[in-house]
């Protein structure tokens, strides 16, 4: 997909975009949080419980872009079949086994 193509292209997550904005400026502020917990010296549990949080945060996140992107960009490929839809599948599953790993 060129560049032209994709500013064209409605993704996925367009609707949510606002919210999702949203979610990543509050996870931007938990790990502000963690630097600031840094400099101030605080308690090495402590600090594990905040990034265990803005781990899930994170994980969260992913979770719903990727339910949204198989439930559009996956399904409409699928629906035209061929080429496009094995590499929509492709990526999806690469996507799936990134997420699996982190």
């Amino acid at each position: 997909m060129t560049t032209e193509e994709s500013a064209e292209h409605v993704h996925g997550y367009t609707s949510e975009k606002t919210s999702h904005l949203k979610r990543l400026r509050r996870i931007e502020g938990q790990v502000r949080g963690l630097q600031r917990m840094v400099e101030e010296d605080k308690y090495c549990i402590d600090i594990l419980t905040q990034v265990s949080a803005a781990t899930k945060a994170l994980q969260s996140f992913s979770l719903e872009l990727l339910d949204e992107h198989l439930s559009h960009c996956v399904v409409d490929a699928a629906q035209k079949g061929g080429v496009e839809a094995e590499e929509k599948i492709r990526e999806a599953s690469d996507a799936i086994a990134r997420l699996v790993r982190s």
